[in-house]
C-alpha cells in the first residue's frame, strides 16, 4: 500500500484545502446553522450544523481531485456527505475526517476550540494526522503528526500552509513534565464527576487535573502537542478525532490504552454507535505519552462500566 506515498500525498493535498475549510467554517458561524440528524441524548455527541456538512463535502472532493493514490484508501467520514464512491471500500488504509471536531461548542458559541480533523491510519495505529483549529489563536492553530515528527502552531495565511507546517518546531521528544490536563467526554451525565475524581490522582507527587468539553479552553491535540495536557479518558471514543491524541501518544512513547485489560487500542475491534451514526471503540481508552499517567487512570476506571448507554 506504498504507505509514505500515501502520507507525502496527505501533506501535499490536506493543509490548503483544511485552511480553506477553517475560512468557511468562521463564516457559517456566523448564521443560525444548525440541523436535525443525531438523537443519542447526548448534546455533545448529537450537535449537528451545516458547516459539517459542507466542510466534509470540501474535504472528500479535494482527497478525490489529488494524487490518485489516494483513492486506494478508504474514507470515513463522521458525516455522511461526500463523494465516497471514488475510494475504495476494503483497502487496509483509511482516511477519517471529523469536519468539524467540538460541534456544540462551534454552534452554541461557547468557545474556539472546535477544529478540523483528518487522519490516516491502518487497523492498528494512526500514520498521518492533521488537525487546524481555525479560532485558537488569531490566524488559527496546525497541529500535524507524522511517524517521525509532531508540530504544532500558529497558522501565517501570509504563506501557504504547507510552508507554515515545514516551518513550526519540531515538538515530537517527550517531555519530562507534562501539563497536568487529562480530557474526559463520554461519560453521559457523569461527566463532571468523572472529571472530578481524576482530579484527586498524583503522579509523581502531582495532582492531575480532570477537563470535561465545557471546562477545556481549546481543543485537546494543540494542548497534548506542546505538553499542556498529558492525555484524555474516554468513554466509546469516536474512530473520527480522538485517533489524533493517540498518534501523538505513540509517536513519544507512550500508548492509548483499554482501561479494562490494558491492552494498546487498535481499529478492529469497532462498534456502530446507531443513536450518534458514528463508529466508536468499546470501552474506556486511556490516552497518555507518560505511562504513570495511564497506570493511575486505569487504576481508577478500570471498574467503572464499560456500557456506554445504560438505560
Amino acid at each position: 500500500m506504498h504507505l509514505p506515498q500515501i502520507i507525502q500525498a496527505l501533506q501535499q493535498a490536506l493543509p490548503p484545502v483544511v485552511r480553506w475549510s477553517g475560512a468557511v467554517a468562521k463564516r457559517l458561524r456566523q448564521f443560525n446553522i444548525a440541523v436535525d440528524g443525531k438523537s443519542s441524548g447526548n448534546a455533545n455527541t448529537d450537535a449537528l450544523t451545516l458547516a459539517d456538512l459542507s466542510v466534509q463535502e470540501l474535504l472528500v472532493a479535494a482527497l478525490r481531485d489529488a494524487d490518485p493514490v489516494l483513492r486506494s484508501c478508504r474514507i470515513e467520514g463522521e458525516e455522511t456527505t461526500g463523494d465516497m464512491a471514488h475510494f475504495a471500500t476494503d483497502s487496509r488504509l483509511a482516511i477519517s475526517i471529523d469536519p468539524i471536531d467540538g460541534t456544540k461548542q462551534y454552534r452554541d458559541k461557547t468557545g474556539n476550540g472546535y477544529s478540523i480533523i483528518v487522519h490516516l491510519h491502518d487497523d492498528v495505529t494512526p500514520h498521518y494526522s492533521l488537525v487546524f483549529a481555525p479560532e485558537m489563536g488569531e490566524h488559527g492553530t496546525w497541529v500535524e503528526v507524522t511517524p517521525e515528527r509532531i508540530v504544532c502552531g500558529p497558522d501565517d495565511p501570509s504563506h501557504t500552509a504547507r510552508d507554515v507546517l515545514d516551518a513550526l518546531p519540531d515538538l515530537t521528544p517527550r517531555r519530562t513534565n507534562t501539563g497536568p490536563g487529562v480530557y474526559l467526554i463520554g461519560f453521559q451525565q457523569r461527566d463532571i464527576e468523572r472529571a472530578r475524581e481524576v482530579d484527586q490522582l498524583l503522579v509523581r507527587g502531582r495532582n492531575l487535573a480532570g477537563h470535561t468539553s465545557d471546562e477545556m479552553p481549546g481543543s485537546i491535540y494543540p494542548f497534548m502537542a506542546t505538553g499542556e495536557y498529558t492525555g484524555s479518558l474516554i468513554h466509546s471514543p469516536n474512530i473520527y478525532d480522538f485517533p489524533v491524541a493517540m498518534h501523538i501518544a505513540r509517536v513519544r512513547g507512550g500508548d492509548a490504552v483499554w482501561v479494562h485489560n490494558r491492552q494498546p487500542v487498535h481499529y478492529r475491534d469497532l462498534w456502530m454507535d446507531a443513536r450518534a451514526g458514528m463508529l466508536r471503540y468499546p470501552g474506556i481508552v486511556a490516552c497518555s505519552e507518560d505511562i504513570d499517567v495511564i497506570d493511575q487512570l486505569c487504576r481508577l476506571s478500570q471498574d467503572w462500566s464499560q456500557i456506554r448507554y445504560e438505560e
